[in-house]
């Protein structure tokens, strides 16, 4: 008993808020504390806000004293002690059959919200950065290698598809698989530099490569366009059947009313069988012996060139099937845009694409799903609230890490069981050897 770690008490909370409440009080004063503006003679004008900052400086303190009180008496939310042992049945039964409610509810999103053009669109975005989490989730979550460049394969599978459509006329069918085979290709030369990197170092140099790839499609104008970008990139057929008003179009062909509501759909199903199969490779993956190769590395590396794992054929294989991933969705993206240019392809994304992998949970599929609906589509909901998103997206994310460190599913699950653990167990005992 004497071993037994103390949970801090009231004080300790209470230093520890106000330590966030000072902090919070200095960065504040700044953005919102004081506000300037130019007069009408050129002089410079400026008051204090000290209304907004004394709320938004109580609001810190109040909410980390909350949470260092919460912590101290439960816990993180990973060791299990807010779930009672009496909901273990009911708890598995709702992570099991959760996915599928969620794969159904994508299948006939489109049908109720057919006469909702924005909702829509928001769904194609959200899909296209759950298939970006899950390509970078190989890298990061699987492999264990962090990338911070992983922008970069998007950009190469966009511009890929733009300039092969644009200057040789191919079709999306064609060159989507060109698309994620020259970024695969990308993705196999970052990792010849970095095989023996790893940590900040490696994610220094990934990040490093995202913007060579950035500033390369700024300057090579006569390729890229540069900063004017590519425009009037061909949009995808259905099996060869444009999606147009003419007679020849999508509506004629099937005896319906032409509607410009139905590419969005077809987009939309586009997008979702993309990152399905995307999802699925993952998963085959997982179980294959590249797969387990993968989490040996992300767990310890020394330990797996001593088991005689090829530690360079298991990088090279991760980062080239997380860059083909990111490749087929920067190729949708240039056909869903129609117009794509290097502002599109900044840090930001990146940074957006690993929040998703790690606050959804690194190595879990659904996670990384939930996160990706959660920060996509949980942003637009909050846009009337124009800079307070940012902020309260913040506090959301900072409340995460604190109750959920390993993400929203951030449990590891094996990859290899042990079958009839029971019966060898008991064979074991009979023998005398148990």
């Amino acid at each position: 008993m004497g071993n037994e770690r103390t949970p801090p008490g009231f004080a300790a909370a209470l230093k520890k808020a106000s330590l966030s409440a000072f902090v919070a009080l200095i960065l504040f004063s700044l953005m919102v504390g004081v506000r300037t503006e130019a007069g009408p003679t050129g002089q410079l004008i400026y008051w204090t806000r000290f209304g907004e900052l004394a709320g938004l400086v109580s609001a810190v303190f109040a909410g980390s004293l909350i949470l260092e009180l919460l912590r101290s008496w439960f816990g993180p939310l990973d060791t299990g002690k807010f779930i009672p042992a009496a909901a273990d049945g009911p708890l598995k039964l709702a992570q099991r059959f959760f996915p599928l409610a969620l794969l159904i509810f994508t299948l006939i999103f489109p049908v109720i919200f057919y006469e909702k053009r924005y909702i829509l669109d928001l769904g194609i975005l959200v899909l296209t950065y759950v298939m970006l989490g899950w390509g970078l989730n190989v890298v990061v979550g699987l492999a264990g290698l962090l990338d911070l460049g992983y922008v970069a394969f998007y950009a190469v599978g966009a511009y890929s598809y733009a300039l092969l459509a644009t200057t040789f006329g191919l079709s999306f069918w064609i060159c989507l698989p060109l698309a994620g085979i020259l970024a695969a290709f990308w993705g196999v030369l970052l990792g010849f530099p970095v095989l023996r990197l790893k940590g900040d170092y490696l994610a220094i140099v990934t990040l490093a490569f995202g913007e060579i790839i950035r500033l390369v499609l700024i300057n090579w104008q006569t390729l890229t366009g540069g900063p004017n970008g590519i425009t009037g990139i061909p949009r995808p057929s259905f099996f060869g059947i444009p999606l147009t008003p003419g007679d020849d179009g999508f509506a004629a062909r099937f005896g319906l009313e032409f509607s410009p509501t139905h590419r969005v759909v077809f987009l939309y199903y586009l997008i979702l069988a993309l990152a399905l199969l995307t999802n699925w490779v993952t998963i085959r993956l997982r179980g294959l012996p590249i797969g387990r190769a993968w989490e040996a590395m992300r767990e310890d590396e020394v330990a797996c060139r001593a088991l005689g794992i090829n530690i360079t054929t298991t990088k090279l294989t991760a980062f080239a099937t997380g860059a083909m991933f990111g490749g087929f969705a920067g190729a949708f993206f240039a056909t869903r845009q129609g117009f794509i240019s290097p502002e599109s392809f900044t840090f930001h994304e990146s940074a957006l694409v690993l929040a998703i992998v790690v606050l959804g949970g690194m190595g879990s599929q659904l996670g990384v799903a939930l996160a990706a609906l959660v920060m996509i589509g949980g942003f637009e909901l909050f846009r009337d609230f124009e800079q307070y998103r940012m902020l309260v997206f913040g506090l959301a994310m900072v409340v995460l890490m604190v109750w959920r460190p390993r993400g929203l599913v951030g449990h590891r699950e094996a990859t290899v069981f042990l079958h009839h653990r029971t019966e060898i167990s008991a064979e074991l005992s009979r023998e005398g050897r148990g």
